[in-house]
This record gives C-alpha cells, sequence and structure tokens, in this order.
C-alpha cells in the first residue's frame, strides 16, 4: 500500500493484534489479494538501518505466508523490535497474520 487514503481506510476500522515487537492493522478489503503498508517511524525506531531491517522482514513474512484473508494490512513498530532478533520478528508476525485473518473472517 502507497497512497495515504489506503491506510487511512485501515485505520478507520481496523481489527488489531498486538505484541511486544509489532502492532499489526487489519481491514477487509474488496481487492481479489491482501495488501501490506508499513509505519516505522523515526520516533519508535531511530536508526534507518533498523527501520530498513524492519521492512524487509516484514515484506518477507508477508510474502511467505501461503493463507491470507483478502485484507488491508498495516504494521506498526513496537517497543522492542529494534532489539529483537529476526526470528523472533518472523515468529511474532507469523502470529500476528494468523490472528487477523480469524478475525477478518468473523467481520
Amino acid at each position: 500500500m502507497l497512497k495515504a487514503a489506503d491506510f487511512k481506510f485501515v485505520f478507520d476500522k481496523a481489527v488489531r493484534s498486538s505484541d511486544r515487537y509489532f502492532t499489526v492493522l487489519a481491514r477487509p478489503n474488496t481487492l481479489k489479494n491482501a495488501r501490506v503498508g508499513m509505519a516505522f517511524t523515526k520516533k519508535r525506531v531511530k536508526l534507518a538501518v533498523a527501520r530498513n531491517r524492519l521492512k524487509r522482514i516484514t515484506r518477507e513474512s508477508f510474502r511467505l505466508t501461503p493463507d491470507k484473508y483478502f485484507a488491508d494490512y498495516v504494521v506498526l513498530a513496537g517497543t522492542h523490535c529494534v532489539k529483537a532478533e529476526n526470528q523472533q520478528l518472523f515468529k511474532s508476525l507469523e502470529k500476528h497474520w494468523q490472528q487477523l485473518n480469524k478475525k477478518c473472517e468473523e467481520s
């Protein structure tokens, strides 16, 4: 997702999943595919290297998740995401995708 309107669409009526590494918001869309957007702010993740690392991990995790509900997802940085190892971040995101798939199907 690239446009501000797409992010606003998700922020308006999102279902949420949070832990110490990420907060992920989701909202079902009318498209035939799932989309992901990332909002890693300088306030939360100071170094550009760290922000880029989080973006790469998020995109890869999203790409490798086979059963995604047709929804728009927005990933926000949590308090401990910078200090976490890659495996911890992948596991965290995997749990978020599963939880949000269930929540989106219910709504």
